[in-house]
């Protein structure tokens, strides 16, 4: 299976091709950027596809992730990729940023649990919590620092995401400290590409995963956003659980 994987949620642009049939990643580019992902995006998948040496026809699957993430930016890559989808007749899956920065750990046969945490400002971070082997233990929620510090009554965690060193800043003095701290401005490309090919289509959606509305709207609007916010604790991504099936194959170097 030949994935085309994209990812513009949080501070990187990133673009890569898997071949699930060889396990190696055949072309691969990402940015670290805080702003400009519109710009820089199309360009950057038109230089992958071609470093790949394939046509879009030659897709099976474009994989993009979905969110927590900055809502401009997020939006530019479910954009592309739904356009490059419809264009070449092939289908779109959907991953959240916490899945795929949980995903190479959870590879790893961990043994304790992995925090996925990422700054949601405001002395606030939007996280999960899962089991060495990917099952859930708290859903993806927002909520203050204090309540993801709560998760260390599971045990000295894996931390990983742009707000784990925040998180590891706070741990209380009084408990076991966290066994790694893995700070990452975004996901690793090659994983975002692994869970997309291990989803089921119709259970991943390429929509944006929001847990709280935007910080600001028109003054001249009080309506909510058009994008309703789901609930503070809302069904589990479906793409976290299918970490275990890929355990076994190793990404190939992302550079």
């Amino acid at each position: 299976m030949l994935i085309l994987a994209i990812d513009t949620a949080l501070d990187a642009c990133a673009a890569a091709v898997l071949d699930t049939g060889t396990s190696k990643l055949i072309a691969v580019e990402s940015q670290a950027m805080k702003r400009g992902h519109a710009e820089a995006l199309m360009p950057l998948v038109g230089r992958v596809m071609k470093d790949a040496a394939l046509p879009f026809a030659a897709l099976d699957r474009i994989a993009v992730t979905t969110g927590p993430g900055s809502f401009t930016g997020l939006r530019v890559g479910l954009s592309a990729a739904r356009g490059l989808a419809l264009a070449a007749s092939k289908p779109v899956v959907g991953l959240t940023t916490l899945s795929a920065y949980a995903a190479p750990i959870v590879s790893e046969d961990s043994e304790g649990p992995v925090i996925s945490a990422i700054d949601a400002r405001h002395d606030q971070v939007y996280f999960q919590v899962v089991s060495g082997n990917g099952s859930s233990l708290i859903r993806p929620r927002v909520g203050k620092i204090e309540e993801a510090l709560a998760a260390s009554r599971f045990g000295s965690p894996h931390l990983v995401g742009n707000a784990a060193r925040i998180l590891a800043d706070r741990w209380p003095k009084d408990i076991p400290p966290p066994v790694k701290v893995d700070a990452q401005a975004a996901p690793d490309i090659s994983w975002v590409a692994w869970l997309g090919a291990a989803v089921i289509p119709n259970a991943a959606p390429a929509r944006p995963f929001y847990l709280r509305a935007p910080d600001a709207r028109p003054s001249q609007d009080p309506k909510p956003s058009q994008d309703p916010e789901p609930s503070q604790d809302p069904e589990p991504p479906q793409d976290l659980s299918v970490s275990q099936d890929i355990s076994a194959s190793q990404p190939a170097d992302s550079g």
